[in-house]
């Protein structure tokens, strides 16, 4: 409790001042020519100010206020590194130790994270933001509790400016302890330009650099040779031995449509402080730039002109269509090259720019002499060696004219019996053909219910299919009897895909209503040729909004467990639960930056958080070149914890805040009013009984 006098004036104070500046005046005069109540008269001005003044005793209770001191933690994948987390912890466990010295004294601790930047943001909104981190953890401390600050990092801050330091205020230290070491060494590759985009079947570069840095002096490897090695997944695509410190290039070619993934690393360097950034991840989608397509027509169907128009329809494909119109009856030894006005390129197509096709598509192909044996083997060795071939079938599928009857046959994944089914059927999508996605979910494809009944499509029906025995690979759709009517198989490096039915076209011409051809030959073709999004087995992984997406489609019925491997080195394990398509994804939070690996154990993804190279892992080591000028500005402290912990101290605001083994925090013995009295020192009845006395002694004194 404190107490003071205070005035709480009747009138203003000019006008006070001019009452008693006029009463000492006249009581002056009086006493200059002998009056003899003139000392009566002032004491009368005296008590008549003392009224108008009104002097009252406060007195106020007080409740003290404990200091405030805030601890900023850089908890960023930088601080992953060695054994920075360990003196982390320990430098946080001393603080709190010695904090506990002073009970007059509170510890706030915050953290602050690798800052992932959206999409469009600038690159101060990425890396350590520590000084962001400490702005906000003050917001709610009044300047007048404000002990000290402790950062506690490694040193790089990325939000820290001259013109910052400059502008701090100098209420309170700020105190540094950093987690590193003197003189640490570092290696990093970065990416100087990577494209985004590139053209399918062609070469793409990547143009990129390998940085050494030793102590606070960058490039001291300049000159050395590096070794770094390109992948794509698991496969080494490139290695090269480049000069430290000039950029190099490697030349990617892309080979489908889609994201391809590459992965780029240095070798470490001896004695090197990590290798969180000697691996950069770059992601180019693949874009076709045309199609094309060979389609191959032979018994003349209703269904031709669907092909026909389907593959016109798009302007992305450039189609080149033969018919070749000569039935197996007409013998009238009329030779081949004259049949049409012009003679068949089949050397040129099928030999000399066969591998330039995307797809390969034969529409109800007839063997009538026209491909030699050497051509069909041609064909095989196209989709082995990763090409596309998609076949269309009808009667002539199952007789003896049949490509299944000639070299071609081992490539195909279904074999005829010989028999033609033409009776009325719905086609339906199988078991396996629900998890696949070029058939799975397809419009209007039948649903399952809970009792695991699968519902009728609604769509038309077809009236014809081809037996046959699914040779190689999965049948996705059925027909009559359950019989395969879509096959889809793997062959080499490429891939093959049959329709066991010439009908499809029904469909295009809205018969019972019809259903989705061209959405079921779009997926089919675009499955062929490799499109990532239409793979059957696969794994996949991306950052969106601080959060590891992840998706894993497969055949199998069998629960799923997959490893995230986060940058620092962390591993967690997730179970994936799949849904009746056969995807099963979890999201899982990515609030660090750097590359997140995930395995099934079969399969890994990789996934980027943040930019190609990002801000936190352009230089580990930890430095005091960042912090120290803060540090000094405010009268604070710089220690390195590996040196030792320094001591606590309280100290007075006019006295040195720093030593060399210890750090210092204002005692700023602040307080609240939690109460308030006030006391007139002024009887009323006692100042009016003395005026009137002092007036009525003037009177009878003068009066004398």
């Amino acid at each position: 409790m404190t107490g003071e006098v205070v005035f709480s004036p009747l009138l203003p104070w000019p006008m006070i001042a001019t009452f008693v500046g006029l009463g000492v005046v006249f009581a002056l005069i009086g006493l200059l020519r002998g009056g003899a109540g003139a000392l009566w008269r002032l004491l009368a001005v005296a008590l008549i100010t003392a009224a108008l003044l009104d002097p009252r005793l406060v007195r106020e209770d007080h409740e003290p206020q404990s200091d405030v001191v805030v601890a900023v933690v850089d908890e960023s994948a930088s601080q992953s590194v060695g054994e920075r987390a360990a003196r982390t912890q320990a430098a946080l466990a001393h603080l709190k130790q010695q904090m506990k010295r002073f009970p007059d004294a509170e510890l706030r601790i915050a953290t602050v994270r690798d800052a992932v930047p959206k999409p469009g943001a600038g690159s101060d909104a990425e890396g350590t933001l520590m000084a962001r981190g400490l702005r906000r953890a003050l917001g709610g401390v009044p300047a007048g509790r404000l002990a000290g600050m402790v950062l506690i990092g490694d040193g790089q801050v990325h939000d820290l400016t001259e013109e910052d330091v400059a502008e701090w205020p100098q209420v309170a230290p700020v105190h540094v302890l950093l987690t590193g070491e003197r003189d640490e060494v570092d290696r990093r590759i970065v990416v100087e330009q990577a494209p985004s985009y590139g053209l399918v079947g062609k070469q793409t570069e990547i143009k990129y650099r390998v940085e050494d840095r030793t102590g606070a002096k960058a490039g001291a490897g300049f000159g050395n040779l590096a070794r770094v090695t390109l992948r794509e997944g698991e496969r080494v695509l490139d290695v090269a031995q480049i000069p430290i410190g000039r950029n190099s290039s490697f030349k990617v070619p892309l080979t489908h449509a889609g994201p391809t993934v590459l992965t780029l690393e240095v070798a470490p360097v001896e004695g090197e402080l990590s290798a969180l950034n000697n691996k950069t991840l770059v992601t180019i989608n693949g874009v076709r730039d045309r199609l094309r397509v060979l389609l191959v027509s032979g018994q003349p169907h209703a269904g031709e002109r669907v092909w026909r128009n389907l593959l016109k329809a798009d302007p992305a494909v450039d189609l080149v269509h033969f018919t070749i119109l000569r039935p197996p009856e007409k013998d009238d030894f009329t030779p081949l090259n004259e049949i049409s006005l012009i003679a068949f390129p089949t050397r040129e197509l099928f030999e000399i720019k066969l591998k330039q096709f995307d797809l390969v598509v034969f529409d109800r192909y007839v063997v009538r002499d026209v491909l030699p044996p050497s051509y069909l083997r041609n064909i095989d060795d196209y989709v082995k060696g990763g090409g596309a071939l998609l076949l269309a079938v009808g009667p002539e599928y199952a007789a003896e004219r049949s490509l299944f009857n000639t070299p071609l046959g081992r490539v195909l994944p279904a074999a005829p019996t010989g028999e033609m089914i033409e009776s009325g059927f719905k086609p339906t999508v199988t078991e396996t053909g629900r998890r696949h996605p070029v058939t799975g979910n397809l419009p209007g494809h039948g649903v399952v219910d809970a009792d695991g009944k699968v519902a009728s499509p609604k769509w038309g029906r077809w009236f014809r299919q081809v037996e046959a025995a699914t040779k190689a690979g999965h049948a996705l759709m059925q027909g009559n009897g359950n019989r395969p009517l879509l096959v889809l198989n793997r062959y080499g490096e490429g891939r093959v895909a049959a329709v066991l039915s010439d009908h499809i076209w029904l469909w295009a011409r809205g018969f019972e209503g019809g259903g989705p051809y061209a959405e079921l030959l779009r997926r089919t073709s675009h499955w062929l040729m490799k499109e990532p999004d239409l793979e059957e087995d696969n794994l996949r992984a991306e950052v969106q909004a601080g959060k590891l997406i992840i998706q894993r489609r497969s055949l199998a019925k069998d629960p799923t467990r997959v490893t995230v491997t986060h940058p620092d080195g962390e591993e967690s394990q997730h179970d994936l639960k799949e849904d009746k398509f056969g995807v099963a994804r979890l999201e899982v939070p990515a609030e660090a930056v750097g590359l997140y690996r995930v395995s099934d154990g079969r399969r890994q993804a990789l996934a980027a958080a943040g930019t190609i190279n990002p801000v936190e892992f352009a230089d580990l080591r930890a430095t005091d070149a960042v912090l120290g000028p803060l540090a000094k500005r405010t009268g604070g402290g710089v220690h390195w914890v590996m040196e030792g912990l320094p001591d606590i101290r309280m100290v007075r605001p006019d006295r040195d805040r720093s030593g060399k083994d210890w750090l210092g925090m204002i005692q700023n013995r602040a307080y609240v009013v939690t109460g308030v009295a006030q006391t007139s020192l002024l009887a009323p009845l006692a100042l009016i009984i003395l005026l009137l006395a002092a007036v009525m002694a003037a009177w009878w004194r003068e009066g004398r």
